[in-house]
């Protein structure tokens, strides 16, 4: 199975690390030309270098209406778009103010809806798209320490959902993706005090994570960012065109459902 996205034009939001850049580096390494998106102009510059070939990078903070109108005024047309970029912060409910609440949905549910409605349409009149959400496993299995966090998760799978069904018949494919836990770089820095008291690789230090806080996991360990990203991969590519409105997990078989 050889997956080839010449000619295609990929967005990934949120892309200059972590998961974001692994699925933007496995996009670019697929064929497709690859717009990376991020906040700074050191950090997007730096990922433009690191993945290469034809990719390119657009500055813009996506949890705002003005950070999405300027990623859309510099790339008004895309085959592709990935939604990754999110937020997760750790809060009791009863501590966890409206401000926080607006946050993460502005920025894990909001930017994804202005990217459908701006970028679906142009797909639709092609014939031809794949639109990715990034969710969680926490969508479905509500962590306590950040419910404002899950929630907004199973509304990016709702999302996906009834996205897919908007765009029935039409060519272009909408999913989302659930990842479990994930050695990424936000996650490494918080497990390196942990990691620091033994000398131990950051893998280790992971697997006691996942061991201890998500003991459902069958892998007993974290994911690697590329794991996610294959999964991305195959679904932005041509070989995934019945797969739509579906919640792929690449979560470690943390979620313990059937379906």
């Amino acid at each position: 199975m050889q997956i080839d996205l010449t000619g295609k034009r990929a967005i990934v939001t949120g892309s200059t690390e972590g998961i974001g850049f692994a699925i933007a580096q496995g996009l670019a390494a697929a064929g497709a030309t690859v717009v990376v998106n991020g906040r700074t102009q050191a950090k997007v510059d730096a990922a433009v270098a690191r993945i290469g070939g034809t990719s390119r990078g657009v500055v813009a903070d996506l949890g705002d209406a003005a950070g999405h109108d300027a990623l859309l005024a510099a790339e008004p047309r895309a085959d592709i778009v990935v939604s990754n970029l999110g937020i997760f912060e750790p809060a009791d409910f009863f501590e966890t103010d409206d401000a926080t609440w607006d946050r993460h949905w502005q920025i894990n549910v909001m930017a994804g809806v202005r990217l459908a409605r701006s970028y679906l349409p142009g797909m639709e009149k092609a014939g031809w798209g794949r639109f990715v959400l990034l969710a969680s496993e926490s969508g479905f299995n509500i962590p306590v320490e950040m419910i404002h966090y899950g929630v907004s998760k199973t509304a990016d799978v709702a999302l996906a959902r009834g996205l897919a069904k908007r765009m029935a018949g039409t060519g272009v494919t909408v999913n989302s993706v659930l990842p479990g836990p994930t050695l990424s770089e936000g996650v490494a820095a918080m497990l390196e005090d942990e990691r620091a008291k033994g000398d131990r690789a950051i893998e280790d230090v992971a697997a006691d994570f996942v061991t201890a806080h998500r003991s459902g996991s069958l892998i007993r360990r974290a994911a690697t960012v590329e794991e996610v990203a294959n999964m991305v991969v195959y679904l932005a590519s041509p070989l995934a065109s019945a797969t739509t409105g579906a919640a792929l997990r690449v979560d470690g078989g943390i979620i313990d459902t059937l379906m």
